[in-house]
């Protein structure tokens, strides 16, 4: 099993390639939860991600004939471009095996540290399969994206990093996929400080790893479902989760909508970019997943800021409307003059900001002397958005809430 010894040899080959990540204290979110909040910005790392660490350790311990022919890797987009670049800068070359619903920026990204990149498969797995079909054939080496022991044990050196900074820390939370990251970072940890309670977050739509815990065995979901496509992943490592399973002391999961609200609290309160994977750990401690006493020195881990755009854009919206910040409603008019006019003057009267506005006499739903409206709306939380649907429904519109 790993041990702390080699999470200790790997600090030297990982900071040749990776960077030691900033440590800082949030007083927003410290006071949003009455504990001592220390966020880990591994989106600040090199490639936007924590998985440069790993890769690099791994690249590192290639025999000659391994560097001569190259390596191999499955990923849905952090680890392809943490390998890619720790090839690169080792002079090996790199083929890396994307899911063919990978975002775009990944991609891109990947290919532009130097890998060769091939698209298959819906998912991580299916992409691992072809990989491994590759290193079959060309007699590459197989990077694991977390099953392996020099890439967890390079994970691990940010459990050093956050040991050495802040020796206090009471509770580290990680983000989990398939277990490489939790598994550095609880065994650098515990073999540090036996006390530090480390937790675990899966997004409910991958979670293996919490129903491998509680069945005391392996198990593998049959699809994933998050938005969170770091940690989307089937089934957790065979080398991770005896490690998990010793020394993690609790995994949680937190939903779609609430890892969406932390991105966004992330990006107004944080002035900090995180993909939906490195707010994982945030969410669970905004949404009470796991107690937290008052004054507990808690650090969650952002794992990554590789967020794709168009993933971002829908993540902030569904952000907003949590926070009952943005709502799309529709309302049927009487199709006279003025009717839409008495309309505004209510959303006027109770300040809600019209982003879109919809009017559609067309509609075969409505009669012929109505028209169908929908308003897209900027608002200031719930009670704001109940107000102003009592005031439409006391002047008589029948009002349908949207989103």
């Amino acid at each position: 099993m790993l041990e702390l010894d080699d999470v200790r040899e790997a600090v030297a080959p990982v900071s040749e390639v990776a960077r030691r990540t900033p440590l800082e204290r949030s007083y927003t979110f410290s006071a949003m939860t009455r504990a001592d909040v220390h966020l880990k910005f591994e989106n600040a790392q090199r490639t936007g991600s924590f998985k440069i660490r790993g890769a690099a350790n791994r690249i590192r311990r290639l025999t000659d004939a391994e560097r001569e022919a190259g390596v191999v890797t499955a990923s849905a987009g952090n680890h392809a471009q943490g390998v890619a670049l720790a090839a690169t800068r080792a002079g090996v070359e790199a083929t890396v095996v994307m899911p063919e619903t990978a975002p775009i920026s990944k991609v891109k990204a990947t290919r532009n540290y130097g890998a060769t990149v091939e698209l298959h498969g819906v998912d991580y797995d299916e992409a691992q399969a072809r990989a491994h079909e590759i290193e079959a054939e060309s007699g590459q080496t197989y990077v694991h994206a977390f099953d392996d022991e020099a890439v967890m044990a390079g994970q691990g050196t940010i459990g050093i990093e956050l040991m050495e900074a802040l020796p206090t820390i009471d509770t580290v939370v990680v983000p989990v996929g398939g277990g490489g990251l939790i598994s550095g970072v609880a065994t650098a940890v515990k073999g540090i400080a036996p006390d530090v309670r480390v937790v675990g977050v899966q997004a409910t739509g991958a979670s293996s790893v919490a129903d491998s815990l509680r069945k005391g065995r392996l198990t593998e979901a049959e699809q994933v479902d998050t938005i969170a496509d770091g940690i989307a992943v089937r089934g957790v490592g065979e080398r991770t989760f005896p490690v998990i399973r010793e020394r993690v002391d609790e995994v949680v999961t937190v939903t779609d909508a609430e890892i969406a609200n932390a991105l966004v609290l992330l990006l107004e309160r944080g002035k900090t970019l995180v993909e939906g994977a490195g707010a994982a750990s945030l969410a669970a401690l905004l949404t009470d997943a796991f107690d937290v006493d008052a004054d507990e020195t808690v650090v969650p881990i952002l794992s990554g800021g590789n967020v794709d755009l168009n993933l971002l854009t829908t993540v902030i919206l569904r952000g907003l409307v949590d926070q009952g910040r943005y709502v799309k409603l529709r309302t049927v008019l009487k199709d006279r003059p003025g009717a839409l006019d008495d309309l505004l003057d209510i959303l006027t009267d109770e300040r809600a900001n019209i982003y879109a506005i919809q009017h559609d006499r067309t509609n075969r739903d409505v009669a012929l002397n109505a028209a169908e409206v929908e308003l897209d709306l900027e608002t200031r939380g719930e009670e704001h958005v109940e107000a102003l649907l009592a005031r439409l429904r006391e002047a008589g519109y029948e009002v349908d809430l949207l989103v």
